[in-house]
């Protein structure tokens, strides 16, 4: 199976050279129509079956590369799994039904098919400057335990969110900047490696909710971010489940943080040496032009 997000150009692109694919979006009430529909919803995913794509010249119209998946039906499926979690991560004081999309990546692996074993979930806010099928690559550097391949957050928002945790435990890299701390992760281009997932007994029972609980009180952790908190969060017990993307691939521009109170420190986390590959226009960012 051919696995590319073809949909990466945006709808100026009609047809796409990249090669034949699978790109499942979500959309409210499936349907292919008006296609901009889907570009309005949060995420793109590209699939694969673990086969590499192969380079292609024929001309593949963007309707055969979609699969439109009904958000809602995702969500019944989902909100039994990560329920718990909700309150954790989420914005609202409470669990809510339609939150559970923000926590899709988290449990992909149980909702997909068996036959799908790999998939690259980005935002949409993002914009590509090399060609997504490189980033498939990445799967093949995934160290042995790996389930996740994430890229670090690239401002102090956990160091803010762990402020009590660090302020217990004065010696930790928990929310320190790179490259010998933990400044967490940022979920706007993720690698799940999904037959791993399902395989891996560590990452199964860290969904939990009892597990979710005990470790949300050891770090004093009160998120907003979804799926991206329960990474960053699981990271700092279980470095192992995660292959760290180089910031090229998910180079995150939004700089909210150095004005509300960790200016000192911003750069440090901001930095990111390299050709970018992708930028992340993250909090309605402006994404610098060709």
């Amino acid at each position: 199976m051919c696995c590319k997000a073809c949909l990466h150009a945006g709808l100026r692109l009609r047809k796409s050279r990249l090669c034949p694919c699978h790109s499942l979006s979500l959309e409210q009430g499936a349907s292919l129509g008006p296609l901009d529909s889907i570009w309005k919803k949060r995420y793109v995913l590209a699939v694969g079956s673990g086969n590499r794509p192969e380079k292609s010249h024929k001309t593949w119209n963007l309707l055969d590369c979609v699969i439109v998946h009904d958000v809602n039906e995702l969500t019944e499926k989902l909100f039994p799994i990560v329920e718990a979690m909700q309150k954790h991560f989420s914005a609202g004081s409470g669990t809510y039904y339609s939150d559970s999309i923000f926590f899709l990546s988290v449990a992909m692996h149980r909702i997909m098919p068996k036959e799908i074993t790999q998939v690259i979930q980005v935002d949409l806010d993002l914009k590509y400057k090399t060609n997504i099928r490189d980033l498939f690559d990445e799967f093949d550097n995934f160290p042995e335990g790996a389930v996740i391949g994430i890229a670090r957050e690239m401002q102090p928002v956990y160091r803010h969110t762990f402020w009590q945790y660090r302020r217990e435990n004065p010696q930790t890299k928990v929310g320190e900047p790179p490259p010998d701390g933990l400044p967490g992760f940022n979920s706007g281009v993720l690698l799940l490696n999904l037959e791993a997932m399902r395989q891996s007994k560590l990452y199964n029972q860290l969904l939990e909710p009892s597990m979710v609980q005990n470790l949300t009180e050891k770090y004093h952790f009160k998120g907003h971010l979804g799926d991206q908190d329960f990474f960053t969060m699981v990271g700092m017990e279980h470095p192992e489940l995660f292959h760290v993307l180089d910031c090229t691939w998910n180079r995150q521009l939004c700089t909210w943080w150095k004005d509300h109170g960790y200016s000192d420190v911003f750069d440090q986390y901001f930095q990111c040496k390299g050709e970018v590959k992708i930028y992340h226009g993250n909090c309605n960012t402006p994404i610098p032009e060709d």
